[in-house]
């Protein structure tokens, strides 16, 4: 282990990202109010199509990225506790109580909860969990929820599997029109499906920058600036800014500006994050010279949308994200990365709140060492809840499995 701490480079750029994500959230509190900009609000899951949100002027609110957020500031515990005294299961998704818990009780990360919905918009491709999660939430705002089905991958993805997304495309589109009382504009659909196609690319480019030697930014990092692309994909607002980050990331590369100090080892992370330990976990590979250069988090945002036929394209892109396809395809896609990136090892979160990312990792670890001959650590914790989490524990397995290598 390393004598002495040497801190990461401030990413210049995080500043700019702050304020674009304030600004979202106070136009989502403030809209309702006389001098607010009188937009619909929609809840809607991290693997959602927001493309149609933004095109039909609506905000959507994501109760993922808001548990997230919860998890950071180390409250996520109490908002889950308020939901498991009604009767939800410890063993439920942790971002699912805390937001329970936070609708309930008006209150979390951002003062006053978040603001309420008109409307649901559920996408199952991330987990069967968020169907019951939204449906318990329509119940408690007394909302209509959107259901947009997704087939699940299992070796290859069929022809009708797209034609039948597709189809929900355009189903969805006439709910909005209902809810909204306006039309929806194809024009408009078809300018945010650019911007899109234009943020995705832009961040493809600032994760591809981490293939360097050293790498510019660790997956920590990337943790926190995939904020606008999930949440408001499709805005001129989020363009601007990872053009901003992608020439900050290329400017390290061409001054050979690492984001760990002496960068010997490089490792992939598996999994949703330790929300509430991510500084602690970047510090102690930081200072024993690992860099996690990539994860498999993070990439899922990385979807690939055709100007020529957004509608289809993007029923065949939110059907082929990460968790909605099989363990054989996600062995291919470790290993893709672990080569893509020249990684030493792999890094696994076995996550208790995600069973669809965490089951089958100790196969997909064994799978990857014969493919690879990289080796493996599984880190036992939960990505919000850290009464299931111990630092000691953690600390020292680190260090052994960096040490081995």
């Amino acid at each position: 282990m390393a004598d002495e701490k040497i801190k990461s480079p401030k990413i210049q750029a995080t500043e700019q990202m702050k304020q674009l994500i304030t600004e979202y959230y106070i136009d989502a509190k403030t809209t309702k109010l006389p001098e607010g900009s009188h937009k619909p609000i929609c809840w809607i899951t991290s693997g959602g199509p927001v493309e149609f949100l933004i095109a039909a002027d609506v905000i959507p609110i994501y109760p993922e990225n808001h548990g997230a957020m919860c998890g950071a500031a180390r409250i996520a515990p109490g908002l889950a506790e308020v939901a498991e005294k009604m009767g939800f299961s410890r063993d439920l998704c942790s971002y699912a109580r805390a937001d329970i818990g936070g609708a309930l009780t008006e209150s979390g990360a951002i003062p006053g909860g978040l603001p309420k919905p008109d409307f649901l918009l559920c996408c199952n491709n991330i987990c069967g969990t968020v169907v019951k999660w939204y449906e318990e939430l329509a119940r408690i705002f007394d909302v209509p929820m959107f259901l947009f089905d997704t087939p699940f991958i299992h070796v290859e993805k069929p022809e009708h599997a797209t034609e039948y997304v597709r189809q929900q495309c355009l189903e969805l589109v006439k709910f909005l029109e209902e809810r909204t009382g306006s039309g929806f504009s194809l024009e408009r659909f078809a300018e945010v499906a650019m911007l899109s196609v234009e943020a995705v690319d832009l961040w493809k480019g600032v994760l591809a920058t981490a293939e360097s030697r050293p790498s510019p930014f660790t997956c920590f990092d990337a943790f926190i600036h995939m904020a606008p692309i999930v949440t408001l994909r499709g805005t001129q607002k989020v363009v601007d800014y990872y053009k901003l980050l992608k020439k900050e990331m290329e400017d390290r590369v061409a001054q050979g500006v690492g984001a760990v100090h002496d960068e010997k080892y490089r490792l992939i992370w598996d999994n949703i994050p330790i929300w509430y330990e991510m500084r602690n976990l970047g510090n102690l590979f930081a200072e024993n010279r690992a860099c996690l250069v990539a994860d498999t988090y993070t990439t899922a945002w990385a979807v690939d949308i055709r100007i020529e036929d957004p509608l289809t394209s993007m029923a065949d892109a939110y059907t082929k994200v990460y968790l909605n396809i099989s363990i054989d395809i996600m062995l291919e896609q470790l290993v893709e990365l672990m080569e893509r990136y020249e990684a030493d090892g792999l890094v696994m979160h076995s996550n208790r709140s995600c069973k669809p990312y965490s089951l089958g990792q100790y196969d997909l670890s064994r799978a990857v060492a014969e493919r690879t001959g990289k080796p493996s650590l599984i880190i036992e914790a939960d990505m919000t809840d850290s009464r299931v989490y111990s630092e000691a524990q953690t600390r020292e397995r680190v260090e052994a499995f960096i040490e081995s290598l």
